[in-house]
């Protein structure tokens, strides 16, 4: 079974950052593909990121050059950090895996795994 456990969600104001992170088995975070996903009030879910086991990556436009995702095998841990947030970047961020998967069709297609989701909250 698959757990994808996330935290570091919170509240803060528009500018500020804030990193989450996603602790997995070993398997996973070092055989598959990794992503964030993230769904607004009221919106679809979308793709914010993903990172493959070669550290490839990808983003969604609305965040490039904010956003990185990134990964600590030695801690079992893939991260998201968010510079220059907005109120469009509130949400519930979703961690995601799939050992079957690129970093572009894990963004634009979807993962099969996913955690219970952390809350950001961006004010203005």
């Amino acid at each position: 079974q698959v757990h994808l456990v996330e935290s570091g969600g919170g509240s803060v104001q528009a500018g500020g950052s804030l990193t989450l992170s996603c602790v997995a088995s070993i398997t996973v975070i070092s055989n598959w593909c990794m992503g964030w996903f993230r769904q607004a009030p009221g919106k679809e879910r979308e793709g914010v990121a993903t990172i493959d086991i070669d550290g490839s990556t990808d983003y969604v436009d609305s965040v490039k050059g904010r956003f990185t995702v990134f990964k600590d095998n030695a801690k079992n841990t893939m991260y998201l950090q968010m510079n220059d947030l907005t109120p469009e970047d509130t949400a519930v961020y979703y961690c995601t895996a799939d050992p079957s998967v690129g970093v572009w069709a894990g963004l634009y297609y979807g993962m099969n795994y996913w955690g219970n989701g952390t809350l950001v909250t961006i004010t203005s």
